[in-house]
């Protein structure tokens, strides 16, 4: 075994020294310095954690679209041309669309709101009347491409196209992107223990419905092959 010679041992206690005066000393606790050593991490750590909330948000806008700051005003996304379906016809556009959109999410307060093709083709079955909404990026488009001719077929039920499901889901008050809904003009039945929407919730959605559909009427609806 190699002994330490005198002389290394000799610098390894200089080094030990030297790095002894360089490490910082804590202050005191208590002290005016800890409190402002305290408040320092805690600015660092706020300022990481904003500018992670920064980029978690910024990449969420560029995967589902342009977020708002109103809660009233909708998302938008993009949607590639070649992501709308051929037979989305009558097609809404961005006014019209903002139109509907406000009218789905009244309809929705209003207990006046079918979602998905299960509840929309019950509905549409059963007689009830109003205006059928459809996304155009939905994939396959077969899922839904029966509705526009029950709509058709049906007495009292106007229709038309609006581009993305992502807003169509994000009006009707969920998560989760929406291939179709009904905004039923036939007064649903609520059971009394269930909570009832106000007079003003009926109004707002009655004028909506009334105006949206007056819109829709005149979009061209021959239905594409």
């Amino acid at each position: 075994m190699s002994e330490v010679t005198p002389k290394k041992e000799k610098k390894d206690k200089k080094r030990k020294s030297d790095a002894a005066e360089l490490a910082p000393i804590p202050p005191a606790e208590g002290t005016a310095s800890a409190e402002a050593v305290v408040m320092e991490v805690d600015g660092d750590k706020a300022a990481k954690k904003a500018k992670k909330d920064k980029k978690d948000k910024e990449k969420r806008k560029s995967v589902g679209g342009k977020e708002e700051e109103d809660g009233d005003k909708k998302s938008e996304f993009f949607v590639p041309l070649d992501a709308i379906s051929p037979i989305a016809s009558p097609l809404a556009d961005k006014k019209l669309s903002k139109k509907l959109f406000k009218t789905v999410k009244r309809s929705s307060k209003a207990r006046q709101l079918k979602r998905g093709v299960k509840e929309v083709v019950k509905a549409l079955r059963k007689g009830d009347k109003g205006l059928l909404l459809l996304a155009s990026n939905i994939t396959p488009v077969d899922v839904i491409s029966h509705l526009p001719l029950m709509a058709e077929e049906a007495q009292g039920v106007e229709y038309c196209w609006v581009l993305s499901k992502e807003e169509l889901g994000a009006a009707s008050g969920t998560k989760r992107a929406t291939s179709c809904v009904l905004i039923s003009s036939t007064p649903a039945k609520r059971p009394a223990d269930k909570p009832q929407p106000t007079a003003e919730e009926l109004k707002a959605w009655k004028e909506g419905l009334d105006e949206c559909m007056a819109e829709a009427k005149k979009l061209d609806v021959a239905v594409k092959y």
